[in-house]
């Protein structure tokens, strides 16, 4: 098979149809082989219904249906452990991400062997409470990452499949998936995408996102650089803390000797000896 489609989904009951008759019409028009799989992320309206209906008529759909929200990135986990395609697409349900760039992304992953192609929403059509947050964290990516990429987190991806099989995904990962592909040793690119106004329905995510996307983003970090050397982070800390905190004992010190000061009235000597234990522990930890 050419393509896998996956498209987590929740509360899109409006768009599913539309969708699916948009991707069919790109892959028959390019006489892909393909298979849309549907990950039902707990929906509370007729989403499931609909797929339901997708699939007794057209073969090449599967739905996949968790009973509650268990988030995108276990949504995308899971839909990438069925895919069957050489390639693997991800795109959101909302319709504003478009179908008419998978030839694009296919042929870049299949003819400049790339392993993983994200979309880069450059005109985006969305409100600035959602535009002026994703900038400053594609920001903080590039700047804690080292990756170039403009737009970490857009939905419309392409993935070869061994790519998309070897990450693995949770939590709010799937912000992050090029920086997983990355540090997996895989070859990542970007490339500018269409992004509609959304037709249907609102924005199912709230402002906790961000919250978690930035703790998600430490995970990463954590996991990925200091899992087998975390004495490369936490010996770094605290040797300086505990470097600066002998510097200042040790002139306080040198004062009291000299008897130019009474060690009793200065905060700072107990300053150094807090950052000389909490060094000494980090580095123990």
């Amino acid at each position: 098979m050419d393509i896998s489609v996956v498209i987590p989904l929740y509360n899109e009951d409006e768009s599913l149809g539309e969708l699916y008759s948009w991707i069919s019409k790109v892959m028959l028009k390019n006489n892909f082989s393909y298979e849309v799989i549907f990950m039902n992320d707990g929906s509370t309206d007729n989403s499931w219904g609909v797929i339901q209906q997708l699939a007794a008529k057209n073969e090449n759909v599967k739905g996949i249906r968790f009973r509650k929200n268990q988030g995108k990135s276990n949504a995308l986990n899971v839909g990438f452990k069925h895919t069957q395609g050489d390639v693997v697409i991800t795109m959101d349900a909302d319709m504003q991400d478009s179908p008419d760039e998978i030839p694009e992304l296919y042929r870049m992953i299949m003819e400049e062997d790339y392993d993983l192609v994200s979309g880069w929403k450059k005109e985006r059509h969305d409100p600035f409470s959602k535009t002026f947050p994703s900038k400053f964290f594609n920001a903080l990516t590039r700047w804690t990452s080292g990756i170039k990429l403009h737009d970490f987190n857009c939905g419309l991806k392409a993935y070869r499949s061994e790519t998309a099989k070897s990450l693995d995904i949770y939590g709010e990962m799937h912000r992050y998936l090029p920086v997983l592909a990355h540090w997996n040793g895989f070859k990542i690119t970007e490339i500018p995408v269409l992004h509609h106004p959304r037709k249907h329905g609102v924005t199912k995510f709230g402002a906790s996102r961000y919250v978690k996307g930035f703790l998600d983003l430490l995970t990463l970090l954590f996991t990925s650089r200091y899992l087998k050397r975390p004495l490369h982070f936490f010996g770094t800390v605290g040797t300086l803390m505990g470097l600066v905190g002998f510097g200042i004992d040790a002139w306080l010190t040198v004062e009291w000797i000299m008897g130019e000061t009474f060690l009793s009235n200065r905060p700072a000597a107990l300053l150094g000896i807090a950052l000389i234990i909490v060094g000494v522990q980090l580095v123990s930890l």
